[in-house]
């Protein structure tokens, strides 16, 4: 039976967690970060001064030691304080740590994780293309090997926060002939590598996280760039996959949970026909849906945290937490819109803003109907 009572030292941790977000992004920061394009990377050392970046990592490593139910609560507490938050926390933690720890180098993990853990390495997952998003496996960028290492050509697209990284996690075809998720290699290429060039993507929401066309002409870097084997890369990335569909629904879980508290306070507060609109049954309803949506993917995401921290297998869990709270983070935020009417529509409301970005949940990392197709598969259908 899974035990859902915090412990004590994780209660103190999401209280700290609490006070830097308040001290360092309040909800003004972020309506101007959002309106201005901006990442809040200065939170990065913060996150790493209080301990959070070195959580799931073994001790033999630098790390906390903790489980992933711990990296669970506090990516979704970064969340109810700020999307973009949790977006560096996790992509810090699982493109970046996660890889590096299960599958990189030892020297590659002697290097970077200890600047990991401090917030002073920042990491990009270079897997996305024009061809190959849903279909990973048809990606066409390639490595060929030269004397001292290897030489990338091709093109990744919608890679976000690949501009400020330092590494891109970089998936390249190095077997010719090969295809699907056979012959892919994955290489870690620092960002100012020659040739590397970078075009922004304009996008609806999220525009604290930017996003970029990347292009690589005949970029050149070591033997010691390969993460991993040579040609394992795409069974090394699924490896690390339930870590950042972890990470997705704990933060699609902690701004939806934002959204409904927001929507309840709006209706307490606004008054329509001589009273509160949450005295409507039509309004009670719409806010006992949201909220039922947020516990039953919060109820998913713990149950995948427990299965990561204990080994078990989660391939469908995973696709599951990730299905259940990306649909309810666009759900609540849609009932929002509607609760809160002109006032959740303005430019200097968080709703809009939660709404705006919970539309590339249910696509980003996956799509809702991969997820399905992985669950009916572990259905055995």
């Amino acid at each position: 039976m899974i035990d859902f009572e915090i412990p004590e030292e994780d209660r103190a941790l999401l209280d700290a967690i609490d006070r830097m977000m308040a001290r360092e992004f309040p909800p003004e920061a972020y309506r101007q970060a959002d309106l201005a394009h901006q990442t809040p990377w200065h939170l990065l050392p913060r996150m790493g001064e209080l301990g959070l970046l070195a959580l799931p990592f073994p001790e033999a490593v630098g790390g906390l030691g903790k489980d992933w139910r711990s990296a669970a609560l506090v990516n979704e507490r970064l969340a109810y304080h700020a999307g973009i938050a949790a977006t560096l926390f996790g992509t810090t933690v699982s493109f970046g740590g996660m890889s590096l720890l299960n599958y990189g180098s030892g020297e590659q993990k002697r290097t970077l994780l200890p600047r990991l853990m401090e917030g002073r390495a920042r990491f990009a997952l270079a897997l996305t293309e024009s061809a190959a998003g849903t279909d990973a496996g048809a990606i066409t960028t390639h490595a060929r090997r030269t004397e001292s290492g290897w030489r990338i050509q091709g093109r990744k697209t919608w890679i976000s926060n690949a501009d400020a990284a330092d590494y891109l996690v970089v998936a390249c075809r190095t077997e010719a002939g090969s295809q699907g998720s056979k012959g892919v290699t994955m290489l870690l290429v620092p960002r100012g590598t020659p040739g590397i060039t970078m075009t922004g993507l304009d996008k609806v929401g999220h525009h604290c996280m930017p996003s970029y066309d990347i292009g690589f002409d005949e970029v050149e870097v070591g033997d010691d760039a390969v993460m991993g084997e040579v040609g394992q890369g795409f069974r090394h990335a699924m490896s690390t996959l339930h870590y950042s569909r972890a990470g997705q629904a704990a933060n699609a879980v902690g701004q939806a949970q934002r959204a409904v508290d927001l929507a309840v306070a709006h209706a307490k507060e606004r008054r329509q026909f001589g009273q509160a609109i949450s005295s409507f049954q039509a309004v009670q309803h719409k806010l006992a849906d949201m909220q039922v949506r947020v516990n039953q993917a919060r109820l998913a995401l713990y149950h995948l945290a427990w299965l990561i921290a204990t080994g078990r297998p989660c391939r469908l869990e995973a696709a599951q937490a990730k299905l259940v709270a990306t649909e309810a983070f666009q759900f609540v935020t849609r009932s929002g819109m509607q609760v809160m009417a002109s006032a959740g529509y303005a430019m200097e409301s968080d709703m809009q803003r939660m709404w705006r970005d919970a539309g590339l949940y249910t696509f980003g990392e996956g799509s809702s109907e991969l997820q399905r197709n992985l669950i009916a598969r572990e259905m055995g259908l």
